[in-house]
């Protein structure tokens, strides 16, 4: 990866910042940032410090790193508020648990009279390194969003609630067609936004609120994932 290639990742993630934008910040020209992001001159020493401290990276990252994690399946970053909701979920370790667990939580919902549930997921992170390294076990959460009036009885039931929470959000467009790499992308792409957008967003870890989570659904035809950060 090239500094000028990095360059245009972190003006993109800096709330969509200009070339003439950061030229002005800079204090050089506009043309001057251009042939930075062409490759065609490299700023000097000087200006890479200055230009590091502006977007808060290090300068190896800058200068040698791959830092553009973006692709064209990725759309819609923004910061969304997510209302108050309740919901019961179901956690798996199994080889293959993202299937195990949703297929387990799409039964209950069924068995509720509910055909088309709202299900999210997110890793279930308490594993040993024993049960992934040797046994190759991954660790996976889903959960049913409860609609207002679902009131499921019974002892396997354990209701969750969660209040209003603000998230930062990504939107992958098919995205199963390289999902080992998409999803882990947009991920990282959230956390360069929060970073990067001088919206002060940090990320919140908080044992009543679900710190990440995807939510796949399917519109026109066309498959959709939305990432889901929370952020104070």
């Amino acid at each position: 990866m090239s500094l000028g290639k990095n360059l245009q990742f972190l003006r993109r993630m800096s709330n969509g910042m200009t070339q003439e934008e950061l030229a002005e910040k800079m204090q050089v020209s506009r043309q001057t940032i251009s042939k930075w992001e062409l490759d065609a001159v490299c700023p000097d020493l000087g200006k890479v410090q200055e230009l590091c401290q502006l977007f808060s990276c290090k300068m190896d990252d800058l200068v040698r790193g791959d830092m553009d994690v973006c692709d064209k399946s990725f759309i819609n970053i923004r910061v969304e508020t997510v209302e108050a909701f309740r919901y019961v979920r179901y956690e798996v370790i199994s080889p293959d648990p993202e299937t195990d667990a949703i297929s387990h939580v799409k039964e209950w919902a069924r068995s509720c009279g509910e055909e088309h549930p709202l299900i999210i997921g997110w890793d279930y992170p308490f594993l040993s390194q024993e049960q992934v390294n040797v046994f190759h076990m991954h660790g996976y959460a889903a959960a049913w969003v409860l609609p207002e009036d679902a009131a499921p009885e019974g002892d396997h039931w354990k209701i969750i609630s969660q209040d209003r929470q603000k998230y930062a959000v990504v939107t992958i467009v098919d995205p199963f067609i390289e999902p080992f790499r998409t999803i882990p992308n947009a991920y990282k792409t959230l956390m360069a936004y929060m970073r990067l957008n001088r919206l002060g967003l940090e990320h919140l870890e908080d044992k009543d609120v679900i710190a990440c989570f995807e939510r796949e659904y399917s519109r026109d035809g066309t498959d959709y994932m939305d990432v889901y950060i929370a952020v104070k």
